[in-house]
């Protein structure tokens, strides 16, 4: 099991960044399950949504920056974790 694993952790490490980039560009998703509770619970997609709607652009335009940097430094922290395991 532990060479399979290690084998497989190129292909697991894919497979993860891609749901992890599917959950943070889903913003319908997002709203419908309750993601936009006022007052309650407010995500980056739905709040950059919500300052779009109002229009108030320039916020949304930040929250899209500071959204796509954190996305950004969480896969390439994965692939610099993952090129030091090999």
């Amino acid at each position: 099991m532990p060479t399979l694993i290690t084998m497989a952790r190129g292909a697991m490490l894919t497979a993860v960044l891609a749901g992890f980039g599917r959950t943070v560009s889903e913003v319908g998703a997002i709203i419908i399950v309750g993601g936009n509770i006022a007052f309650y619970t407010r995500t980056m997609t739905t709040a950059i949504v919500l300052q779009t709607s109002m229009g108030n652009l320039p916020l949304a335009l930040g929250l899209g920056l500071v959204l796509i940097g954190l996305t950004t430094m969480i896969c390439a922290g994965a692939f610099v974790l993952a090129g030091r395991a090999r």
